[in-house]
């Protein structure tokens, strides 16, 4: 994870909120790229990211919580975090999408809300963050 972080930070990526699911495992890797970037305060975590949270109230807490942050990394577990995307994309939770432990994705969207929201703009394996050019 710390070779994925760099790689992150390499390409020039910056957030305002790092929000991680309370999970011991999640939270290591939240606090990886906290570290990497220089911005444990940045980091939170929240129960609606837990491999059985509710994504709806996830939306709600991003909108209310924290509306100030624009740029939001989101550490959590898989399929949770595909089906997040794929309602976030497509309006459903059947899209079908790969994302791997230690991948990245970028969703752009001018307002969030639980339904298609968002453009996907690029999806990363860790091989791609790590590869060396």
């Amino acid at each position: 994870m710390w070779r994925i972080a760099a790689g992150m930070k390499q390409m020039g990526l910056s957030f305002d909120l790092i929000l991680s699911s309370p999970y011991v495992r999640a939270m290591r890797t939240a606090e990886i790229v906290a570290k990497t970037f220089k911005a444990t305060k940045l980091l939170k975590d929240s129960a609606d990211l837990e491999a059985d949270g509710d994504p709806a109230l996830l939306i709600e807490s991003l909108n209310g919580l924290f509306k100030s942050a624009k740029k939001i990394v989101i550490v959590g577990h898989e399929p949770y975090l595909s089906r997040l995307i794929s309602m976030l994309v497509a309006g459903h939770a059947r899209m079908s999408l790969t994302l791997k432990k230690g991948g990245l994705c970028q969703l752009m969207a001018d307002s969030l809300r639980y339904g298609r929201c968002a453009t996907l703009e690029w999806l990363l394996t860790p091989r791609q963050m790590t590869a060396r050019g």
